[in-house]
């Protein structure tokens, strides 16, 4: 029987199977996290808006532009092959410095809050989103690079973690607490799940611990807010009236809430509403339950992040294995960090929720690293389909055609 012969007889879902081109799983998951985000913003902002710019609609309307925007950019890298973002990692993450530089010039820089954190482009830009996307792509090319030696040489180690450094430096001189403490924790768990020493990262926790423990002493509005944080409730009219409301919030919630729109901390009592503190919001509207659909969602989220590295490391996908790990580890650790500062559990930081609080940089961004996460999927599916395609066939030139199926 010819070999031709032999190839028809062999079902075509066995001889050239069938691979998926997006990850329906999450991007149903991160449609129903968007759009709970999309109707909590709205409920959290409504009153301030009416209030101190006579539009309701304005800050849903502002969020809603930023994920359209944010979906087309996230499609534009869904169509970019993970082999350039690999190559111009090193360039990307020298451009987001220069860019943490620049934010940082007087008259250059936007300060909000006390923090210069933006840029002015017509819209405000926030560089520190940014940079922390730049920094996984340009430490998974890395680690595919040098991981090797990573066991054995304190130098390979110690490279990337200079860069780190750096960024975190401009990050603290806007200052961005909270962005600094995201960065260095998801550098470390990359690291550390690519062979890194576990004496080399003690070593390093035991040089960061004392300098974080430096910056918070010497640092007037961070002890206050350490302060604060251990005992909110000795001066709850002011440096722990943020901690007090969100707390005062989550406990009228109760198991089932007080339904949506019915907040009462969200009428000029709880600072950043809709930003920084939208989940104390979630949690007095919808209660217990729907705190534990979102943390459920964000939970689901990271396991599919995980999914992916493990399906691209199958595939030998190296660079796509490490940059999905690095995405699951920063939108996990940023989440901890906000939902901890909301109930108490973290001292209070200015960082978002992603894709779930306002905020325009980090909405654009957050869809930009999921569609990334949509390419990891896709190439590592195509790669195993056309693994399977070749033992196939090899199997069928050199072996039992009845064992292919």
């Amino acid at each position: 029987m010819r070999v031709e012969d032999e190839i028809e007889d062999v079902p075509q879902t066995v001889l050239v199977p069938e691979y998926k081109t997006v990850d329906w799983t999450l991007l149903t998951l991160l449609v129903a996290l968007t759009g709970f985000g999309l109707v909590m913003v709205f409920s959290a902002s409504i009153a301030q808006a009416d209030r101190v710019l006579d539009n309701p609609f304005h800050y849903w309307h502002n969020q809603l532009m930023y994920i359209g925007l944010g979906c087309v950019a996230g499609y534009v890298a869904w169509m970019v092959p993970l082999r350039h973002l690999e190559r111009f990692g090193p360039a990307l993450i020298c451009f987001m410095l220069l860019m943490l530089l620049i934010v940082l010039i007087p008259g250059v820089g936007k300060t909000v809050n006390g923090s210069q954190r933006w840029l002015q482009v017509g819209i405000s830009v926030q560089p520190s989103e940014a940079f922390k996307l730049a920094l996984i792509i340009y430490l998974a090319g890395y680690l595919v690079r040098k991981g090797a030696g990573l066991k054995n040489s304190f130098s390979v180690f110690f490279n990337p973690l200079l860069v780190a450094a750096l960024g975190g430096l401009l990050l603290m001189l806007e200052p961005d607490f909270g962005a600094t403490v995201v960065v260095v924790s998801t550098v470390i768990a990359m690291m550390f799940v690519a062979g890194a020493r576990l004496s080399h990262l003690l070593l390093m926790a035991s040089l960061l611990a004392p300098l974080a423990a430096v910056l918070v002493v010497t640092s007037p509005y961070r002890f206050a807010r350490l302060l604060s944080f251990m005992r909110p409730w000795e001066d709850p009219f002011n440096t722990g009236f943020q901690l007090t409301q969100s707390l005062i919030a989550i406990g009228r919630g109760a198991w089932t809430g007080v339904g949506l729109g019915n907040s009462v901390q969200k009428m000029a009592y709880l600072p950043e509403a809709h930003t920084d503190f939208v989940f104390a919001v979630l949690a007095e509207e919808t209660g217990f339950v729907g705190v534990c659909v979102v943390i459920g969602l964000f939970a689901a989220i990271i396991y599919r992040c995980f999914r992916i590295s493990a399906m691209a490391e199958r595939a030998s996908n190296p660079f796509g294995a490490h940059l999905a790990l690095g995405i699951g580890f920063w939108i996990g650790v940023q989440a901890f960090i906000n939902i901890g500062a909301n109930t108490g559990v973290l001292p209070t930081k200015g960082i978002t929720l992603p894709l779930f609080s306002y905020g325009g940089s980090s909405a654009v961004i957050m869809c930009i690293t999921c569609g990334i996460l949509f390419r990891i999927f896709r190439e590592s599916s195509e790669i195993q389909a056309r693994d399977s395609v070749r033992d196939v066939e090899q199997r069928l030139m050199y072996g039992n055609p009845a064992t292919a199926t």
